[in-house]
């Protein structure tokens, strides 16, 4: 970690564009992977009871308050997932995602990132460290420029102030 203008800045491998804040919107992608389609009626001890359109549309609001854009998307499917990685490429300044199961096993989903070089946030709902064995390890992390879980759906909001935060104080 790093300080700039009293601004907490983590390492990371990838660089956001910077551009005149004036002149340029922020484009946000947030993605969702596998069964967060359920959201709201699957397991609400581990997930909570906010479903995926609550969760995006607060974002949404959230970011047309500052000015940016915000693009959700959700499949089941790993290669949908890929292919919005890779359109984002040139079209979006950062990239929120909570790939659901795929967290643990896609070493694709880690190549798009490696491979695209877009700055992203991965979030959880719930505490992955605090559950089975299996969920603390994540394929993506390491790549990410932070992990936030275990907020419910305030880490989707934290994901986003978190990429505020990124976006307007790295050079």
């Amino acid at each position: 970690m790093t300080t700039t203008n009293n601004i907490l800045q983590p390492q990371s491998p990838f660089k956001a564009k910077v551009y005149p804040q004036s002149h340029h919107k922020k484009r946000i992608l947030l993605l969702n992977g596998p069964n967060l389609n359920l959201l709201g009626r699957r397991e609400p001890s581990h997930y909570g009871h906010t479903n995926l359109t609550e969760i995006e549309h607060k974002l949404k609001n959230l970011a047309e308050s500052w000015g940016w854009d915000l693009e959700s998307f959700q499949s089941n499917h790993e290669g949908d997932l890929i292919d919005q990685i890779h359109s984002a490429m040139d079209q979006k300044d950062l990239i929120i995602i909570n790939p659901g199961a795929y967290t643990h096993t896609s070493i694709a989903l880690r190549d798009a990132f490696a491979g695209t070089a877009i700055p992203f946030i991965e979030v959880h709902l719930s505490n992955i460290h605090g559950r089975e064995e299996f969920r603390h390890r994540s394929m993506l992390a390491p790549l990410a420029i932070g992990q936030i879980s275990g907020f419910g759906a305030y880490s989707y909001t934290l994901a986003l102030i978190a990429a505020r935060n990124y976006l307007e104080a790295t050079p």
